[in-house]
């Protein structure tokens, strides 16, 4: 394995556990806690939200007429991603099991939250919803995905890529062929860091 490379992305994911913390302290800004899985805004934060609501006349009177005209062809991608959504549960709860490889928690990458703001209309509220599934659908799936490469070929690509996903760095080198046949059973069982991902961490902000 290449070591600077696993360096460099364990500090790649250093820096997101630091901007998640960084987020957290948003709640104490725009006056919010997160309270068993659910937003909670202050009362006098409620109010301020509900005086800067855009009613839905005003919301698509402002919208240009190309704006409205594709939004037919953006919400008919609920189809293909709602077919991906259930056949990766599908896919991940008939095969996982065989292959010894620990499942994808889908609440981890699709979360519904923005429904609670309460300076979003009706229209808004339900866009926002569908990015918020959509990509946490497509998230989940890259990383159920992921799991499933590092099983069954943990090479990584000559080829320049634009991002790596979450198990890359422990993939073996290309063209190291040595090390694909002495230790691919081990490569394809090494799944000990997210068992470990798992367990809460003591340093973060702890939600009431």
């Amino acid at each position: 394995m290449n070591e600077k490379l696993d360096t460099l992305l364990e500090k790649m994911r250093g820096l997101e556990t630091e901007i998640l913390r960084e987020l957290q302290k948003k709640e104490l800004e725009f006056f919010y806690e997160v309270r068993q899985g659910k937003i909670r805004f202050t009362e006098e934060a409620r109010a301020r939200h509900k005086l800067l609501v855009k009613r839905f006349a005003a919301y698509v009177r402002d919208s240009r007429f190309m704006i409205i005209a594709t939004g037919p062809v953006i919400w008919a991608g609920i189809i293909p991603i709602a077919i991906l959504d259930f056949f990766m549960i599908v896919y991940q709860a008939i095969c996982f099991p065989v292959y010894g490889i620990p499942k994808v928690k889908r609440s981890d990458y699709i979360k519904l939250d923005r429904k609670y703001l309460a300076y979003l209309n009706w229209a808004e509220k339900l866009n926002c919803e569908y990015c918020g599934y959509a990509n946490g659908v497509l998230a989940c799936a890259t990383e159920i995905a992921a799991r499933t490469e590092q099983y069954w070929c943990p090479i990584k690509h000559a080829l320049r890529m634009k991002s790596m996903h979450s198990r890359y760095r422990h993939f073996f080198d290309y063209g190291d062929a040595e090390s694909y046949r002495q230790q691919i059973e081990t490569v394809r069982r090494s799944f000990e860091d997210i068992a470990k991902s798992d367990e809460p961490d003591a340093t973060a902000p702890a939600s009431t």
